[in-house]
């Protein structure tokens, strides 16, 4: 059996990715309208298997002992339906426009003892196929499996040899398609010797019909009539609750702590005037709270590169998160649109990655950073190296298992290509832009050359018990809305709530201003000045906080099993956690440093 892939398949992922550049929004392809006439020739291209509780782990639907021409030629993909696991080739269906078929023989196979074991064990696995007709895709299971009794114990499996494929179209156009074996009897797998040869007669039948629908998009049933579940409806309970958590914490911001606020800015400028003729060099006896360590405040941390990294890397991913979000508004993002959203993510993060460089850089020589090259080099590799190392383990796991997920070497070249052709030379423009435009940090108060002694704190002003705090209450206004992203990523819902994603998202950023800010109050009150870091972590815990959330979900609200789905389900959940922690970690920090400008700024001092 010889495979041979398209000779245009590296222009054809060269040119998706154009493309979107472009502001098409879409891929060559994957929406574009086949027009027929009656009797014409619809290809249908075989594409995947793979077991139907881990939706990561495909494979070739001809590594199975099925049908298949003596030489597998394949369709030219885009670069989403590549990282999305399709590989379609062309089949020995043989549809024409409108003209039904019945019963028609596909192939006679004769199938030795292993391959009968491995349809058993696919069977057994509950394998699905996937098919693609006019770009709707079609699915169906491999086989039937089915168990009854206990004493005594029945266990049979069966394999599907005949398909009924039912194609609905409108003028000259399809529609809809599905297929069925709900009127066939599936051909035993069992009691086969191992030196017994078992032969099979594959055969399928077409039936076309006509639908007053004129557009897929409109068709409610979906686009396999209910193999996967339905799309998610709206979840008020998801809303109510984030809702409800946000006007509570803006309240308490708003309210509570401005009082607290206005109430230490007149007591503090009130002794500040009633002291005023006195001794100006003991400027901070008598005082306590945050106005003491005015002084020592705005102290440039520790690690300030890896801080303005962070910051930087943080900011790329709102931005690329907002625009995902955005484009799905904007109905870039649909069910036809094979593999969309993964080409539409690294055009994204390769142009995004100017902002990255401005930001770190540019804080970066406002806090008087020195090192600016090195500073570029750890903001382009605080995301990518995490990722490349984590994307090498999972891609090495699925080549190892000869599925589908694993990229192609052409693949993988045109992704380094984008990335050192347009992601790193826009981080260090982006860089060189933040460098030169940089004017000096402009604290509110002087700081002094030796630091403040801080006094010991209480257990509950710990950077642990800040970032328990900090990370909750963010992730609970989340969690709802989680569980529906978690069934849609790693599950077989299909997610089209977009609108209730971004207030979702919106609301995830304001709770982590607010919480921000009020750990921040505490901490200064408490006379500890060390918050740079802390801001960072306080909120940007929430990331580890949807990685245990992650762990909870495999065990106990998902059946995924296996190395494959596992390694690449922890793999990229911890990413996952990790983008988190970057983008929470940088709301979280410029709001604290906005609220203590503001403080500091309207305290009267000397």
């Amino acid at each position: 059996m010889t495979v041979l892939g398209h000779p245009r398949s590296w222009s054809y992922q060269w040119l998706s990715l154009l493309l979107l550049l472009l502001g098409t929004g879409h891929e060559p392809g994957v929406e574009g309208v086949t027009h027929y006439k009656a009797g014409d020739p619809v290809i249908l291209y075989v594409n995947k298997v793979g077991p139907y509780h881990n939706p990561q782990e495909t494979y070739h639907y001809y590594q199975l002992p099925v049908c298949c021409p003596e030489k597998i030629r394949h369709k030219s993909l885009s670069l989403g339906e590549v990282l999305d696991g399709d590989r379609m080739a062309e089949s020995l269906y043989e549809i024409r426009f409108r003209e039904n078929v019945e019963k028609r023989i596909l192939c006679h196979m004769q199938l030795s003892s292993a391959q009968v074991e491995q349809l058993r064990q696919a069977i057994e696995e509950l394998y699905y196929f996937e098919f693609v007709v006019d770009d709707l895709p079609i699915r169906g299971f491999v086989g039937y499996m089915e168990e009854s009794g206990f004493l005594p114990h029945s266990h049979k499996i069966g394999l599907w040899t005949h398909l009924d494929f039912h194609l609905e179209f409108h003028g000259d156009r399809i529609i809809f398609a599905n297929v069925s074996v709900r009127d066939v009897k599936p051909h035993s797998l069992d009691g086969l010797r191992p030196d017994e040869f078992l032969g099979l007669t594959h055969t399928y039948s077409v039936r076309w019909s006509e639908t007053s629908v004129e557009r897929r998009s409109d068709r409610r049933r979906g686009d396999d009539s209910g193999f996967f579940p339905r799309t998610l409806e709206i979840h008020w309970l998801s809303i109510i609750n984030s809702m409800v958590l946000v006007f509570l914490l803006v309240g308490f911001v708003a309210v509570i702590l401005m009082r607290v606020l206005r109430n230490d800015l007149a007591r503090y400028n009130l002794d500040e005037e009633t002291t005023s003729a006195g001794s100006g060099d003991d400027f901070d006896q008598g005082d306590n709270g945050w106005k003491i360590i005015h002084t020592d405040v705005f102290r440039f941390p520790p690690y300030r590169g890896l801080l303005c990294a962070v910051l930087g890397v943080g900011a790329q991913f709102l931005a690329l998160g907002t625009g995902i979000i955005v484009m799905a508004l904007l109905g870039m993002f649909n069910v036809h649109r094979h593999g969309a959203i993964n080409s539409a993510a690294i055009l994204l993060y390769a142009l995004t990655c100017c902002i990255s460089g401005y930001v770190s850089s540019h804080f970066y020589r406002q806090i008087g950073g020195e090192r600016w090259v090195w500073n570029i080099i750890l903001t382009t590799s605080l995301f990518s190296v995490p990722f490349f190392l984590t994307w090498s383990v999972v891609n090495s796991v699925h080549w190892a298992n000869g599925s589908t997920q694993a990229l192609p070497a052409t693949t993988i070249l045109l992704l380094l290509t984008v990335w050192l052709l347009v992601g790193f030379p826009l981080t260090v423009i982006g860089g060189i832009f933040g460098k030169n435009n940089a004017s000096s940090f402009d604290a509110p108060c002087r700081t002094k050359n030796i630091a403040r002694e801080i006094p010991p704190q209480p257990w509950y002003k710990s950077t642990l018990i800040h970032m328990t705090v900090g990370g909750f209450l963010p992730f609970s206004a989340i969690s709802v809305e989680l569980y529906y992203i978690f069934a849609t990523v790693w599950g077989r819902e299909q997610y089209t709530l977009y609108g209730i994603l971004f207030f979702v998202f919106a609301i995830l950023l304001s709770v982590g201003a607010c919480i921000s800010i009020a750990l921040t109050y505490f901490q200064l009150s408490g006379e500890d000045y060390r918050w740079w870091w802390r801001s960072v972590l306080s909120v940007g815990s929430t990331g580890l906080f949807i990685f245990l959330y992650s762990v909870f979900y495999y065990a106990r609200r998902s059946n995924m099993s296996g190395a494959v789905q596992t390694v690449e389900f922890f793999g990229y959940s911890l990413l996952t956690g990790y983008v988190f922690f970057l983008m929470l970690g940088t709301i979280s920090f410029f709001s604290s440093l906005k609220f203590i400008r503001y403080i500091y700024v309207n305290l009267k001092m000397d």
